[in-house]
């Protein structure tokens, strides 16, 4: 559970700064004048407190439901959050992810659990 004890700034605000720092490529100070012009003032330095806080435990959450691809040079191609981990949720993503990307040269899978033969 994320413990927002100590944060002066609406428990909204710092989720949704978190969101769009890992979601898109914001820097702190974009982020900043981006809520500045939405009438909220926050500093990029706390904005960078916060993604130092909460994005390694907001990743640890939702790793259990997180399908990612990434390429040789380990970074994300493509991902899909489910509630599940199973195979039909793999199979989705797998789907996905070669349709947008074409076939991959070679694939790597993780001990999730769905992967595994009966």
């Amino acid at each position: 559970m994320l413990n927002f004890k100590g944060t002066r700034s609406p428990i909204d605000v710092i989720l949704v700064c978190i969101r769009w720092y890992a979601a898109y490529s914001l820097s702190y100070r974009h982020l900043e004048e981006i809520l500045q012009e939405c009438g909220v003032s926050v500093g990029h330095s706390s904005i960078n407190r916060w993604a130092i806080r909460f994005l390694p435990l907001i990743e640890k959450m939702v790793r259990k439901y997180l399908y990612r691809s990434v390429d040789k040079h380990g970074k994300t191609i493509d991902f899909l959050l489910t509630a599940k981990r199973d195979m039909a949720a793999e199979k989705q993503f797998f789907d996905k992810a070669t349709g947008a990307n074409g076939d991959p040269n070679k694939v790597a899978m993780d001990k999730s659990g769905a992967t595994s033969q009966p």
